[in-house]
C-alpha cells in the first residue's frame, strides 16, 4: 500500500503484539525512484526459507504492465485477508468476473488461512507483502529485509496449502535492489502501481471511484485495500468500477512476470 500518512495503529498494535516491530508511516513513495537498476551480487535465499519447491528467477525490475495488453486493468487488493472485508471483495470479483492479485502480510495469512484458500480457490493470485507490513523497509538492514520476505513467503505457503507467492510488493513501495533481487530470485516479481485509490484514507466511495476514473490512464495497475480498518468504502467503490471500466472497454488481467 501507499505510505499514507495516518490510520496505522491497527497494524502498529497487531505487530508489536506479535513481533515486537512497530509500523511507522512515512511521506508518499515515488515509483520512478525505486525502478533503479539492481547493482551488486545476487542475495542468496537459504534452503530452509520456504517450503514448496524451487521457482525460477523472474524480472527484478518493478511490474506495471499487464498481461492483458495495453487495454488491461491489473486489480491489487493489500493488506489482507481480512475476515470482515475480504469474503465481500471476493463476492463482488465473483459478480464481475474478475480476477485480482491480492498482496496479503504473512500475519494477516497465518491468522486466516482459509480465507487465503479461498482467493486461490477462486482463481486469483498471491502476492507476498512481507510479514509485518513495515513501511520502512528499504531503511532496514538485508538481513531485516530477508527475514521479512522469506518468513512472510513461509507463512504464505502454508496458509494456502502450498501456493507460491507470484509477486512481491514492498510495504509503502519500500523497495530496495536487495529486496526486488531477493525476491525475484524466488520467483516473485516486484510489483508497483499506478494507480493509488487512497482507499486506505477512508475519501469516500465517490472519491475513490473518480480518482479510478481520473488517473487509469497513467497505468493498468489500481490499488485498493481489503484490511487495516473499515473498508466498507472500498468493497462499494469496486461495485461501481468494475463495470465502468468494462463499459470503458478495458479488460482485466493480472500484472505481467
Amino acid at each position: 500500500m501507499a505510505r499514507h500518512g495516518g490510520g496505522r495503529g491497527w497494524y502498529g498494535k497487531l505487530v508489536g503484539a506479535a513481533l515486537g516491530v512497530t509500523v511507522l508511516a512515512v511521506g508518499a513513495s515515488v515509483w520512478t525512484a525505486q525502478a533503479d537498476p539492481v547493482s551488486g551480487p545476487s542475495p542468496k535465499a537459504t534452503a530452509s526459507a520456504a517450503p514448496g519447491g524451487d521457482s525460477e528467477q523472474v524480472d527484478v525490475s518493478i511490474a506495471h504492465a499487464s498481461e492483458a495488453g495495453a487495454r488491461g486493468v491489473n486489480i491489487t487488493i493489500d493488506d489482507g485477508p481480512d475476515p470482515a472485508w475480504t469474503p465481500q471483495v471476493l463476492d463482488i470479483l465473483r459478480e464481475y468476473g474478475v480476477k485480482a492479485t491480492f498482496c496479503v502480510t504473512g500475519i494477516q495469512a497465518q491468522a486466516h488461512p482459509d480465507l487465503v484458500k479461498e482467493v486461490v480457490a477462486a482463481g486469483h493470485r498471491l502476492c507476498n507483502h512481507t510479514v509485518s507490513h513495515d513501511v520502512t523497509m528499504d531503511k532496514k538492514p538485508e538481513a531485516y529485509q530477508k527475514k521479512e520476505i522469506l518468513d512472510a513467503e513461509r507463512m504464505i505457503i502454508e496458509a494456502s496449502g502450498g501456493v507460491r507467492s507470484m509477486y512481491y510488493r514492498a510495504p509503502g513501495g519500500a523497495f530496495t535492489p536487495y529486496s526486488r533481487e531477493l525476491a525475484a530470485s524466488r520467483g516473485m516479481r516486484p510489483l508497483g502501481w499506478n494507480v493509488d485509490t487512497k482507499d486506505f484514507e477512508q475519501p469516500g466511495a465517490d472519491a475513490i471511484v473518480a480518482t479510478v476514473q481520473r488517473e487509469i490512464a497513467n497505468g493498468p495497475t489500481v490499488l485498493f485495500h481489503d484490511a487495516g480498518g473499515d473498508r466498507a468504502q472500498t468493497v462499494e467503490a469496486l461495485r461501481r468500477v468494475l463495470p465502468w471500466l468494462e463499459e470503458q472497454g478495458y479488460t482485466f488481467g493480472f500484472p505481467v512476470r
